[in-house]
């Protein structure tokens, strides 16, 4: 008997770690994951956009329009972010990301300073934004290579149940 042929490769193992965890996330608008993986392959953290630890879910606000501090915009940990601090100080140096969401600039200064050596995201709905190229100038500069992820697959389906 051969193997099966139908199976996802590494990138598509790992995004789909990355959408997963977004599922953890309590956003009602937006929802990442994120999952960083070593170059021989190997999950060292995952992370969703969410409150730090010791803040409630319940007790902060998730709008996106107001007053600044009735938003969730100055409370969230991004998915790229809370990743990295996930990890747990373990080394990070050419490692590779993957995203939802092309990351911002705040992510990107994080993403270089870990040592990241490769970004994968499904979406830039938000690159056009001074915010975003701004990260996209500091990942190339710093030599982080960003790639638009693509897979073979446009579902993945998982079975929770027998």
């Amino acid at each position: 008997m051969n193997k099966r042929e139908n199976y996802i490769n590494w990138e598509e193992y790992f995004m789909g770690v990355a959408i997963l965890s977004a599922q953890r996330s309590k956003d009602p608008n937006t929802q990442v994951g994120c999952c960083i993986a070593t170059p021989d392959n190997i999950i060292v953290s995952v992370g969703y956009n969410g409150l730090p630890r010791g803040c409630s879910d319940d007790e902060y606000p998730w709008g996106r329009e107001g007053d600044l501090e009735k938003t969730k915009y100055p409370y969230v940990v991004h998915a790229e972010l809370n990743a990295i601090l996930n990890a747990g100080g373990r080394d990070l140096r050419g490692c590779k990301l993957f995203v939802a969401l092309h990351p911002c600039e705040n992510c990107a200064k994080a993403i270089i300073q870990a040592g990241i050596k490769e970004v994968y995201y499904l979406s830039d709905k938000y690159g056009q934004t001074t915010e975003f190229q701004i990260s996209k100038r500091m990942l190339k500069d710093a030599g982080v290579k960003t790639i638009k992820f693509k897979s073979r697959f446009k579902n993945l389906t998982l079975k929770l149940e027998e």
